[in-house]
């Protein structure tokens, strides 16, 4: 299947039901193409991590509604890291929390943390409040130029998918990637600028 232009009500209950049943799809995000998944479904996840050739140890950002959605995740952040939220997002930064509980070692791969990003457009705030937080990686394969609109997303992943979503072309960096496990810690210089922010 394959949709363009603006997500109607319909359309966005029926592709958030399909998520969160397994499916996996090829969705606009606020940086670049995504390819996405329920962060709740095990078996979506492992669909991504096959059709995208990925490192089975590396974990996938995380998109969720809200802040409120870490409470899903067992992450109650510290004051000094909501500081941080509070100044990122919504925006195309990603946060990553330390994570204690062993029913996300689906998505933790051995790391014991994942990463989130709240991301700034409100349509895909509203989505993601409907479908719950999504897994979504760049939609290409692994070390490959990531997909600036849905017909180079079929060139990597053809009709493995069960769904296309189109919003024209996007052009844009990958989120910034910061670390609150410890001290924070840039980890990846990306769409946003953090300076004066974390030292």
């Amino acid at each position: 299947m394959k949709y363009r232009g603006k997500i109607s009500k319909e359309l966005k209950n029926n592709l958030a039901a399909s998520l969160r049943n397994g499916a996996v799809g090829i969705f606009p995000t606020d940086t670049i193409y995504g390819i996405v998944a329920s962060a709740f479904s095990s078996q979506g996840v492992r669909r991504i991590y096959r059709l995208r050739k990925r490192n089975p140890r590396k974990p996938f950002i995380i998109l969720i509604s809200s802040p409120r959605d870490l409470a899903k995740f067992g992450v109650q952040p510290l004051a000094r890291q909501r500081r941080i939220m509070n100044a990122v997002w919504p925006g195309p930064t990603s946060l990553i929390f330390a994570i204690s509980s062993g029913k996300f070692d689906h998505l933790m791969r051995g790391e014991g943390s994942l990463a989130f990003r709240v991301p700034k457009p409100v349509w895909l705030r509203d989505f993601l409040s409907a479908s719950g937080p999504l897994v979504a990686p760049s939609a290409n394969w692994e070390g490959k130029e990531p997909s600036r609109n849905v017909r180079e997303a079929r060139k990597y992943f053809g009709d493995k998918v069960d769904f296309y979503v189109s919003r024209g072309n996007l052009i844009s960096a990958p989120s910034t990637l910061v670390s609150l496990v410890h001290e924070p810690k840039i980890l990846r210089e990306g769409a946003s600028s953090l300076k004066g922010l974390i030292k």
